[in-house]
């Protein structure tokens, strides 16, 4: 018998589309993650980006626990000396609302050319309304 590995030609794709309306973010990130890389599927290859396309809704109603809109900091840094910049998760949503989601789920994807591969194939909006009906994605629980 041998091993079933997944290429270019035998993987089909599926849309899906994910409400982030009251979900904490580490626990979507992981589901959606997951779905990204085609963890969820029977012929998952590790080598191969076998994922599916994911849609996330209400990225601005996430929710975070304990006190993490004032204490959890995203960091860029201008590439001088001192250059740290460090900005509370409550600013980041504000002026941006899909960054959060972004970076979350992006963080836990593979750091190489096949997860920025994956990456590309996430879509995140702020509101309820996205541009993909015509691809009719399937309702994905978290």
């Amino acid at each position: 018998m041998k091993s079933f590995m997944a290429n270019a030609s035998t993987i089909t794709r599926k849309w899906y589309v994910v409400d982030a309306d009251q979900k904490t973010l580490g626990r979507l990130a992981t589901e959606v993650a997951s779905v990204l890389k085609g963890k969820h599927k029977p012929t998952y290859t590790p080598h191969v980006d076998s994922g599916d396309y994911v849609i996330v809704v209400n990225a601005d109603k996430i929710v975070l626990t304990g006190k993490k809109w004032d204490k959890k900091m995203y960091y860029s840094h201008s590439g001088y000396n001192g250059g740290l910049t460090a900005t509370p998760a409550k600013k980041v949503m504000a002026k941006f609302p899909t960054r959060m989601v972004e970076k979350a789920i992006v963080g836990m994807l593979p750091h190489t050319t096949l997860g920025r591969q994956m990456a590309g194939k996430l879509f995140v909006y702020a509101g309820p309304e996205h541009k993909h009906a015509a691809q009719q994605p399937e309702v994905l629980e978290v």
